[in-house]
């Protein structure tokens, strides 16, 4: 089959990267673009300016470039739509496309929205209108990542006990990591949480709050728990850690090698080759989405600009192949819900100030609420030097 895209939020110039879109809405239409069953017709966005941007550079034609959304569904009807937008307006977005009727598969940016209700909300509305709707985990695809599980089923480190996550927070970095961690317990259920953060200073990244630093610890049905650092104080070594009866993996060492393996049989730490990727997506540039489109007609670019896919690339291309099959896909809505009600439990943990089981009956988003009734200020260490 073939198949229509439209992209929802194409964001400012690829060369101008910011903690406003990073661009993503490019790298979306790159992938689909390296797909010969996919042809990106339309593009949305509330700036006109970047929207007419984006066509221009994809050659979108100039009647399916829109700031309305309800308008470019319901005259361009595309089979798939990217939604790049701010997380916390997904939720709205998703599920507007999803009861429009005309979308057979929503592929959207992480995190997945600002609360939890919208999260469920999202999911509700997709399964009830046959929508495949995924988030863009893409990790899942990184070399380091697949070798890791491939190393843990083969039982080179016996049975997983442990996993150990690193990074700057639990929502907005730590979502891919949370992800991961479904990845490889193989999307066993997580029974409980329990957490500590620190929001010292105001941290707000594309619109919503993430702590300064946290420790949290939680336990999935097959036994394994799981321990998150984040932070600048953060104390685990690098971005994972998985801990098994006979051995250790660690994937992106603090000024070390991508992938490194512990076990009894080599009695130290060896490092693993992670098929030429490290920890993030291939180099992504303007200019290797120009030599992609110019690949055929020259022969002196650099091999990794055409050649090698970026994470993105390949969770994309997964995204589309689950579509044309009907097969269950890699990122699918189930597996992201479940790791993101994670990071949701460990700040309402850290709000109750004691373990939380699940399922996880809140709605809104228990760090934000906190910061907004100022149990969590931004000058609290301050206050608490003032006080006699």
């Amino acid at each position: 089959m073939s198949y229509d895209v439209a992209v929802v939020g194409t964001g400012a110039n690829p060369e101008e990267k910011d903690t406003d879109g990073f661009a993503m809405a490019y790298r979306h239409a790159e992938a689909y673009d390296r797909l010969d069953d996919c042809e990106l017709v339309a593009c949305t966005d509330i700036v006109p300016e970047n929207a007419e941007a984006f066509a221009d550079y994809w050659d979108i034609a100039d009647g399916n470039v829109y700031t309305e959304l309800d308008r470019m569904l319901r005259e361009v009807k595309p089979d798939v739509v990217s939604v790049c937008v701010p997380p916390a307006f997904h939720a709205d977005i998703v599920v507007q496309c999803a009861e429009s009727d005309v979308v057979s598969a929503i592929h959207c940016e992480k995190p997945m929205a600002k609360t939890w209700e919208g999260c469920r909300r999202m999911v509700e509305r997709c399964d009830a209108h046959d929508v495949q709707l995924t988030f863009n985990h893409q990790r899942r695809f990184g070399g380091p990542f697949r070798r890791a599980k491939e190393l843990l089923d083969s039982g080179e480190i016996g049975s997983l006990r442990r996993i150990e996550l690193g990074g700057k927070n639990l929502y907005d970095y730590g979502s891919h990591y949370f992800d991961l961690c479904g990845f490889f317990t193989d999307q066993s259920d997580p029974l409980w949480a329990m957490a500590g953060i620190d929001y010292s200073e105001e941290n707000v990244q594309f619109g919503v709050h993430n702590e300064n630093g946290a420790i949290a610890q939680w336990r999935y049905e097959n036994g394994v728990h799981g321990l998150a650092s984040t932070g600048e104080s953060s104390i685990i070594p690098c971005e994972i850690r998985l801990t098994g009866t006979e051995g250790m993996i660690d994937i992106g060492v603090d000024d070390g090698p991508t992938l490194r393996m512990f076990n009894e049989s080599s009695g130290g730490w060896t490092t693993v080759d992670a098929d030429g990727d490290d920890i993030h997506s291939p180099n992504w540039s303007k200019p290797r989405m120009a030599a992609l489109k110019i690949a055929e007609r020259v022969s002196f670019l650099p091999e990794e600009w055409v050649k090698q896919p970026t994470f993105i690339d390949r969770a994309i291309a997964d995204v589309v192949d689950a579509l044309d099959s009907g097969r269950k896909p890699e990122l699918a809505a189930e597996n992201v819900v479940q790791s993101t009600e994670l990071i949701f439990a460990c700040w309402e943990a850290a709000r109750r100030r004691t373990k939380v089981e699940l399922p996880l009956e809140v709605d809104g988003n228990p760090l934000e609420e906190m910061v907004e009734d100022g149990e969590l200020l931004a000058d609290e260490p301050e206050k608490q030097k003032q006080t006699p």
